[in-house]
This record gives structure tokens, C-alpha cells and sequence, in this order.
């Protein structure tokens, strides 16, 4: 995929980040020495890891220059490096290996959580976040526009046609490790001003990979505008004008002892 843009991430930079709240606070290590944020972006979800442990060396790591140069930008004085995860190197370890809405982006989780769990260093912990997008109807909503015979054959990549992430799928793997795991999933209900801002939310995100596929702003605004007529159907308003954006996330710790 083309590069990311943070400022449009950033939009909606309080429901992105409330997860890694979430799962910081629950994650039980006193004072992880060393602390490596995989799939980091413009710093955002970094910020919390700094704030819960000020005394840790915190590095940030993600595969979009863009984000990277951000972080850069906003947090100059901590550690940033641009990588891929999936071809990080097992030599350095860690105390904690961290990640919060980074690995639905990536393939052959069966391959990738192994190999992330070799970065955590004895009495250190491995948690993530992943959002089970298969699992929502904005996910219905764009298979079924991509599909539409307006869009089937300009659209050939398809990107959310998965089957839902399972929580009992990452226990099998990480059980193979450790028997202290923790295990959840929550639904975040998003209060939006409109249907539009659903579109908005997800345009720099899910839509991404599709959008990237058309030619020209053109096509960009009229297919957006057909993810936004769909989203009509799956989603109403409030009697206040609000929306409400269901938002379904899995969570994970795994203790290396």
C-alpha cells in the first residue's frame, strides 16, 4: 500500500487511542526496562506506553515513513525506527513487546506471533490490540460496494475478506509459549455527529486499500459516496442527530516467564 496519512488518522486520534489505554492498564510489569511499540504510527498509542513508564526506553516502530517522520516531529526526543515487523530481527529482546491496531495489517499471523513473541525478553510480556473488522457491518458495507457490479472489476484487490479474527485462534498459538494469558475483546460504541463521519473514521483506514486503486479523485469521491449511501442502510441516527459507531476490538497479554 501507498504511504499513510497521520493528520487524517489523527482525526479521530481519541478513539484510536482509548484501546491502548486499555490494554496498557491491565498489562502487569512493574518496570519493563525496554519497551517496543510495533506498527507505533504518528505516536499516538507510544505516548501512553512513555506516560505508564517513564523510566522505560520506549522505541517506536512502524513501516510508514510518513507516520514515522511524525512521531519524529511531535516526540523528538524518543526512539523511532522505520521497519516492517514482519522482517524485524530476534536479536534485541524486550520487556515489552506492544502493539495496538497494527497487526490486521499484516499476513500469516500463525508466522508473525511467533516471531514477535521471540522479541520478549524472559519476565517481559507480549500484548496487542487487533480490531475484528471482519466482524462489523462496516466491513459488510464496503465488501458489498467493492463487490457491486460498479465496482467489481475496478476493484479487483480485496483486502477485508477474511473470516473474523477468533480470540481462541491466539491462545492456541500463544498457549504453545506461556500459561499465563489474558484474554478479551470489547465493544467500543463511538458517538459520531453523522453517517458521514463513519465514512470519515474509516476513509484513512479500511478504505485505504480501495481507494488506492482508483485513478483519480473522481472515482475516489464517487465511490466514497457509495460506501456512504450503504452505510445508510446498517447504520440510523439517534434522536439527538448521533450516531453510533460499534467498534469491535480483540485484546491479548502473554507473560514469558
Amino acid at each position: 500500500m501507498r504511504d499513510w496519512n497521520p493528520d487524517k488518522y489523527l482525526a479521530f486520534k481519541n478513539e484510536r487511542t482509548q484501546p491502548s489505554i486499555d490494554l496498557v492498564e491491565k498489562i502487569d510489569l512493574k518496570n519493563p526496562k525496554t519497551i517496543i511499540d510495533i506498527g507505533c504510527g504518528p505516536g499516538n498509542s507510544t505516548q501512553i506506553l512513555v506516560n505508564k513508564w517513564p523510566l522505560s526506553i520506549v522505541t517506536g516502530l512502524d513501516s510508514s515513513y510518513t507516520m514515522i517522520e511524525r512521531a519524529k516531529t511531535y516526540y523528538p526526543d524518543q526512539i523511532w525506527i522505520h521497519e516492517n515487523a514482519e522482517t524485524i530481527s530476534a536479536k534485541e529482546k524486550y520487556s515489552l513487546v506492544f502493539s495496538n491496531a497494527a497487526l490486521q495489517w499484516m499476513n500469516n499471523h500463525s508466522i508473525l506471533i511467533p516471531k514477535l513473541w521471540e522479541l520478549v525478553d524472559t519476565n517481559g510480556a507480549f500484548a496487542a490490540q487487533i480490531p475484528n473488522f471482519e466482524n462489523m457491518q462496516a466491513c459488510t458495507v464496503i465488501n458489498n460496494v467493492v463487490t457491486s457490479s460498479k465496482w467489481d472489476s475496478k476493484l479487483r484487490g480485496r483486502f477485508w475478506n477474511k473470516p473474523p479474527y477468533e480470540l481462541q485462534f491466539y491462545y492456541e498459538l500463544l498457549s504453545n509459549y506461556t500459561k499465563k494469558i489474558t484474554l478479551w475483546e470489547t465493544h467500543y460504541y463511538h458517538i459520531l455527529p453523522s453517517i458521514q463521519s463513519i465514512v470519515d473514521f474509516i476513509q484513512s483506514t479500511a478504505l485505504k486499500p480501495y481507494l488506492e486503486q482508483l485513478d483519480d479523485d473522481t472515482a475516489k469521491k464517487e465511490f466514497e459516496n457509495d460506501i456512504l449511501n450503504e452505510c445508510r442502510k446498517y447504520y440510523s441516527e439517534q434522536s439527538d442527530g448521533n450516531v453510533l459507531f460499534p467498534f469491535q476490538r480483540l485484546f491479548m497479554i502473554a507473560y514469558k516467564r
